[in-house]
């Protein structure tokens, strides 16, 4: 039988089958390994459309958590008069505001939902602008202060009130919180945000709890905490019992419960650190999904692009520059159970936080050094730094 015919190019190189080629050989291989890279082509866009469509999915959802705070945002509109003015451009001020509510799933055991919100801790977070330190100043929500008339959520107004520092929120919510604060300190608040009961909790809990240690055991009925002495890992029920619990706890004073939340948070700013949180996705969804089903923002920060961009000048700040201190304060002079600034040290600190000055801190009273109010000294050079009384993120609580 004759073979193929063989097609030759002028210089006698073969261009098709030679003798004995056939359907099922070089020729067919070809096409089907044509067909196999197609195939994987089309597999592998697949594939990356799959996972891009998920990565979509996840971030769809983190973003739809958060809620925007647009009727804070009208509200702080007009009156931007009055506000403050931002002094070092960079500086950040975030107001973080713990609310009490007892509405929505799992806050209802904490009490009953009479239709009113309180502000059950207050912080005034301070970024420098050269991103190296942070500064959280908690302001004691029994501090009697000048509140503002605001704007209620029926559409009434109400009228300026010297009172309790958590009336406030209670009577405007966010907006009025702020423009409080900004009344009491000068400083100019930039970005807030709410988190409630349940969200706490469940950050807590997704980083698998968190370490404390107990100089005594803890029977709190009212706070429904029982623990052990010792080192104890608390979950996000527990976490919430012991930041709030107020009575059975030190000396039973609010400026006590305001220093244990400050170290519970450097705790759990350690944890999320040093466990790998922040590098692992499967241990950041759960913390990112807590943390934005639980917060309300202000409407630029209401997406994760905007919290990101905030978060990003936070990730490189050494623990032992992240530092909590409560305003200076003192029991009010008409009230032994309320409070009252000290001046001139709330002065002093307030202006470091406007004009982005270093801020010491110090877990020994008597090492606190008043100082001035500006650094500028006489002959003899410059005065220290005024020091407060606080700890930082890096202060382990079972060291």
């Amino acid at each position: 039988m004759r073979g193929c015919p063989v097609v030759t190019d002028t210089a006698g190189r073969p261009l098709g089958p030679g003798p004995g080629a056939s359907a099922t050989g070089e020729g067919l291989v070809r096409r089907h390994r044509r067909r196999w890279l197609r195939g994987s082509a089309l597999g592998g866009a697949g594939l990356l459309l799959a996972a891009g469509g998920a990565g979509w999915a996840v971030y769809a959802k983190l973003n739809g958590n958060i809620t925007a705070d647009e009727a804070a945002a009208a509200e702080l509109a007009r009156y931007e008069r009055e506000r403050p003015t931002a002094l070092v451009r960079g500086a950040l001020n975030v107001l973080l505001i713990g609310s009490d509510t007892r509405s929505g799933d799992g806050n209802g055991k904490y009490g009953r939902d009479l239709g009113t919100e309180r502000s059950d801790t207050t912080i005034l977070l301070h970024l420098a602008a050269d991103r190296a330190s942070a500064t959280a100043v908690s302001l004691p929500r029994d501090l009697m202060v000048d509140v503002p008339g605001c704007h209620r959520a029926d559409g009434s107004r109400s009228e300026p009130v010297f009172s309790m520092f958590n009336h406030a929120f209670q009577v405007g919510g966010s907006a009025c919180t702020i423009r409080t604060v900004e009344k009491l300190t000068g400083v100019r608040v930039d970005h807030h945000m709410v988190v409630d009961f349940s969200g706490f909790k469940e950050m807590v809990d997704a980083v698998d709890g968190v370490a404390v240690c107990l100089k005594e055991p803890i029977d709190d009925k009212a706070a429904k905490l029982r623990l052990p002495a010792g080192r104890v890992t608390l979950d996000g029920e527990q976490a919430l019992g012991y930041v709030r619990a107020r009575k059975s706890l030190g000396d039973g004073s609010d400026t006590e419960r305001m220093e244990r939340q400050q170290r519970f948070l450097g705790a759990f700013a350690d944890k999320a650190q040093s466990n790998g949180v922040l590098l692992n996705p499967a241990k950041l969804y759960p913390v990112l999904d807590a943390a934005t089903s639980s917060l309300t923002t202000d409407p630029e920060l209401a997406s994760l692009r905007g919290l990101y961009q905030l978060v990003r000048g936070l990730r490189d700040i050494p623990t032992e520059h992240v530092q909590f201190l409560t305003v200076p304060r003192k029991s009010y002079g008409y009230d032994a159970n309320r409070d009252q600034l000290v001046e001139p040290e709330a002065e002093r600190l307030f202006g470091r936080l406007r004009t982005d000055q270093p801020v010491t801190v110090t877990r020994d009273p008597s090492q606190e050094i008043p100082g001035k109010s500006t650094e500028k000294g006489g002959r003899g050079g410059t005065s220290p730094a005024p020091t407060f009384s606080g700890n930082t993120a890096a202060e382990r609580s079972c060291a």
